[in-house]
C-alpha cells in the first residue's frame, strides 16, 4: 500500500482529542450546600477511578472516526494489475486548436500532420478521440481503435474565426476523463497563444489519470491588426457621422500603416497614421457617406502583413429617415423643449426630429406619424387632444408625462387617469437625492444612478399599476411605466427644464433622454458590430414574431421551429448576418476576436508546470511494465460516515442514561 498524500498522516495526531475527553478532562464535582465544614479532616481524594477510561466503545468510535478521516485524505492505493500487454489500454485525445489564428500560415496543416503521427504511433488496444476546441469543445466522432477513421476525422478539420480558451479544454478533458478507468493521454496541438490562458492556473490543472503531451506547431510573428473600430449603427444624416478606428500592433517595429474607410466596397478616404512599437494608435474618418438601408462597411489596413484576415474590421451602419417626436409644453415653458432637443441633436446618430406645439394648440388627427409624444408638464390640452391620445397609445405609441406643477393642478394624469398631488418645491440644500434606480431599464441604463442630481420638485403620484423605475429618497416615485392597451406610458414626476430640477446641467441628461427616446419610439439599440462566439439578439422574450437569420453565404442559421421560438442566434463566423422579422430586416457585422491576433506564446516554465499537473498519479511502472492503481479514499470516506451515525447514536444513548442517572 502507498499514499498519493502522505502529509495527511500528520492528522492522526488529532486522536489525542478523544482521550483527553474521556481520561485527561479534569473532573469537575458537583458543589452541594452544607451548614459548615469546620469539624472534618481534610484530606486529598484519590483521582484513580478519574483516570480510567469510561465508555469504551464511544471512546473507540471516536478514535476510530479520527483514523479514517486522516487515511481518507493521505489518499492510499493498492497496486492493480498490470494494463494490456504492450502498453495499450490507454485512452488518447488528439486536442486539434483550430481558433483564428491557427489560419496563418501553416499552422493548422502542421498541427494535423502532428497528430497523425501520433495516431500512427497508437498501440493495440488503446483508442483514441479528436476533439476541437475553439470558440467551444467539439468531439469528431467516437473512442475508436480504427486509425483509418482518425486519421479521415483530421483531415476534415478546418481553423474557424473563435477564439480558443485552454481552460474550456480541461473542463471538457476532465469529464472525459472521469469515464475512462484506466491511464489517458492528452496531445495538444496548438500554437500556445498567451491569450488562451485563463487568469487562474487552477483552471489548467488535469485530472490525476492523465498525462499531457504538448506539441507546439507555428512561432510568434509580429502583426498588426484593426482592433475596433466605434462607429453608430444608426444615421439620419450620414455628413454629420465621424468614424474612429484603432490600430494595434502585436510585436511589430515603430511604423506608418495606411488606413481606409471602405462602404459597400467603395473607399471612402484613406488616411496614414503612425503606430508605435508594439502600441496603438486611432484614426478618424469624417467622409461617411452611405445610401438609404442598410449598408455593409469596413475599415481596413492597406499594407499586408503575414496575417491578413485582422486587417479589416467590419460594421453594418443604417441610414433611414429622422424619427419625428411630438413635444407638447406649455406657452411659457420655454426651457424644456430647447433642453429636450439639445440632449437628443447631441446623439451621434441623430436620429431623432423634434416637433414643438403649445398645449392648447395640440390636435390628435395626426399622432399616429409621431414615435411618440411628450406631454411636458402640459395642463391645457383639450379633452378631443386626450382622448386622441389615449386612442394613439392603446394602438401601440408611446407617451412620456414630465408632471410638473401645472400638470399636478390637474389633479390626474392623463390617458393613465392616477391621481397626482401638488407638492412644493425644496430648497436646493434639503433636496432628496435619487435613492434607488432600476439600471437595468432601457431609460435608466445610463443613467449613472444619477449621482448629485437635485430634484427641487417632484409630483407625488399614487401608483398602482405602473412599476417604478425610480424613486427619491422620501419614497416619492420619480420614474415609472404603465402599459395601457398595446402602448406604454412612462411618467417622470419632474420637469426636462432646469427650475424643477438641475438635471440637464448633469452629465447624465443626454443619455438619459436619448436612450428613454429609442426605447419609447421601439428602436433597439442594434450594436455596429460583434465578436465571433457572441449571439445575436433577435427578439424580446415573449415577441411571438419569428426571425430568419442568414450567415454571410446567405445560408439559415436556424430551421422553422427554431426560428419562430429563438431569442438569440450564435455567430461562429466573421462576416456580415442579415436577420429578417415581419417589420424589416438589419445586418449584424461580425468580427475575430482580436486577442487571437497577438501571436505571443505561452511561457515556457508556465507550460512545464501545465505539463506537471497531469503525470498520472493512478499509474505506476514497475518492473517495464505500467500498472494500474486502485485509491482506497472514497471507501474510507464512506467507511467515516458509518462510523459518525454510529458514534452519534451511542453518544445518545450515554447522555440519556446520564440524565437518568440524575
Amino acid at each position: 500500500m502507498g499514499f498519493l498524500s502522505p502529509w495527511f498522516l500528520a492528522g492522526l495526531a488529532a486522536v489525542g482529542l478523544p482521550v483527553w475527553f474521556h481520561l485527561l478532562r479534569k473532573h469537575r464535582g458537583t458543589p452541594h450546600p452544607f451548614s459548615s465544614l469546620m469539624f472534618f479532616e481534610q484530606r486529598v481524594q484519590s483521582s484513580v477511578r478519574h483516570r480510567r477510561l469510561r465508555y469504551l466503545l464511544l471512546f473507540s468510535l471516536r478514535t476510530a472516526l479520527v483514523v479514517l478521516l486522516a487515511l481518507a485524505f493521505a489518499s492510499p492505493f493498492l497496486p492493480g494489475g498490470p494494463l494490456p500487454a504492450g502498453g495499450g489500454g490507454k485512452l488518447v485525445l488528439l486536442a486539434v486548436d483550430d481558433s483564428f489564428s491557427m489560419r496563418q500560415g501553416d499552422r493548422l496543416e502542421r498541427a494535423k500532420q502532428e497528430a497523425a503521427r501520433v495516431v500512427a504511433s497508437l498501440q493495440p488496444g488503446d483508442r483514441a478521440q479528436v476533439l476541437t476546441f475553439a470558440g467551444q469543445v467539439q468531439l469528431h466522432g467516437e473512442q475508436t481503435q480504427d486509425r483509418a477513421a482518425l486519421q479521415a476525422v483530421l483531415r476534415a478539420l478546418r481553423a474557424g474565426d473563435s477564439r480558443a480558451s485552454y481552460a474550456d479544454l480541461v473542463r471538457a478533458v476532465r469529464s472525459i476523463a472521469q469515464t475512462w478507468p484506466a491511464a489517458a493521454e492528452l496531445h495538444l496541438f496548438s500554437d500556445m497563444q498567451r491569450s488562451g490562458m485563463p487568469q487562474g492556473f487552477q483552471d489548467l490543472e488535469l485530472p490525476a489519470s492523465l498525462r499531457l503531451i504538448l506539441h507546439r506547431v507555428g512561432a510568434p510573428v509580429p502583426n498588426w491588426a484593426v482592433e475596433a473600430v466605434t462607429a453608430p449603427a444608426r444615421v439620419s444624416e450620414a455628413s454629420k457621422v465621424r468614424v474612429q478606428a484603432t490600430v494595434v500592433g502585436f510585436g511589430t517595429p515603430a511604423g506608418s500603416r495606411r488606413v481606409s474607410l471602405v462602404v459597400n466596397d467603395k473607399v471612402l478616404e484613406t488616411k496614414t497614421v503612425e503606430v508605435p512599437a508594439a502600441g496603438r494608435a486611432v484614426v478618424e474618418f469624417a467622409a461617411f457617406q452611405a445610401p438609404y438601408g442598410w449598408n455593409r462597411a469596413e475599415v481596413r489596413l492597406e499594407d499586408r502583413d503575414d496575417f491578413p484576415l485582422d486587417d479589416r474590421f467590419r460594421f453594418a451602419v443604417q441610414r433611414a429617415e429622422s424619427l419625428r417626436v411630438l413635444f407638447v409644453h406649455e406657452g411659457r415653458d420655454q426651457r424644456s423643449p430647447l433642453y429636450f432637443r439639445a440632449a437628443l441633436e447631441a446623439s451621434a446618430e441623430a436620429a431623432f426630429v423634434v416637433e414643438t406645439v403649445v398645449a392648447s394648440a395640440a390636435r390628435g388627427d395626426s399622432l399616429s406619424r409621431y414615435a411618440f409624444v411628450v406631454l411636458s408638464d402640459a395642463a391645457g390640452i383639450s379633452a378631443q387632444f386626450e382622448e386622441a391620445l389615449r386612442d394613439y397609445v392603446r394602438r401601440g405609441g408611446s407617451l412620456w408625462l414630465a408632471l410638473g406643477p401645472s400638470a399636478a393642478g390637474r389633479g390626474r394624469l392623463p390617458v393613465v387617469g392616477h391621481a397626482v398631488e401638488r407638492a412644493r418645491h425644496a430648497l436646493p440644500d434639503v433636496s432628496p437625492p435619487v435613492e434607488w434606480l432600476d439600471a437595468g431599464h432601457p431609460a435608466a441604463r445610463h443613467a449613472r444612478r444619477w449621482s448629485g442630481v437635485r430634484f427641487y420638485y417632484a409630483a407625488p403620484v399614487r401608483l398602482d399599476e405602473a412599476h417604478v423605475i425610480a424613486r427619491l429618497g422620501d419614497r416619492t416615485p420619480l420614474l415609472a411605466e404603465q402599459t395601457v392597451g398595446a402602448g406604454r406610458v412612462l411618467m417622470f414626476s419632474s420637469t426636462f427644464d432646469n427650475v424643477s430640477n438641475d438635471l440637464p446641467l448633469h452629465a447624465a441628461f443626454v443619455p438619459f433622454v436619448e436612450q428613454t427616446a429609442r426605447y419609447l419610439a421601439g428602436v433597439e439599440s442594434q450594436p455596429a458590430s460583434v465578436t465571433v462566439d457572441a449571439a445575436i439578439v433577435l427578439r424580446k422574450p415573449g415577441d411571438p414574431a419569428a426571425a430568419e437569420v442568414f450567415d454571410p453565404d446567405g445560408r439559415r442559421l436556424l430551421s422553422l421551429a427554431e426560428a419562430a421560438r429563438a431569442t438569440h442566434a450564435p455567430v461562429r463566423r466573421e462576416g456580415f448576418f442579415e436577420v429578417r422579422r415581419s417589420e424589416g430586416r438589419f445586418l449584424v457585422a461580425a468580427n475575430a476576436d482580436r486577442r487571437e491576433s497577438d501571436f505571443a506564446v505561452v511561457p515556457e516554465e508556465m507550460l512545464a508546470l501545465w505539463e506537471n499537473t497531469g503525470q498520472g498519479p493512478a499509474t505506476s511502472v514497475a518492473g517495464g511494465a505500467e500498472t494500474t492503481r486502485r485509491v482506497l479514499a472514497w471507501p474510507l470516506l464512506a467507511a467515516a460516515v458509518l462510523v459518525a451515525l454510529a458514534e452519534s447514536v451511542v453518544a445518545n444513548r450515554y447522555l440519556s442514561l446520564s440524565s437518568e442517572a440524575a
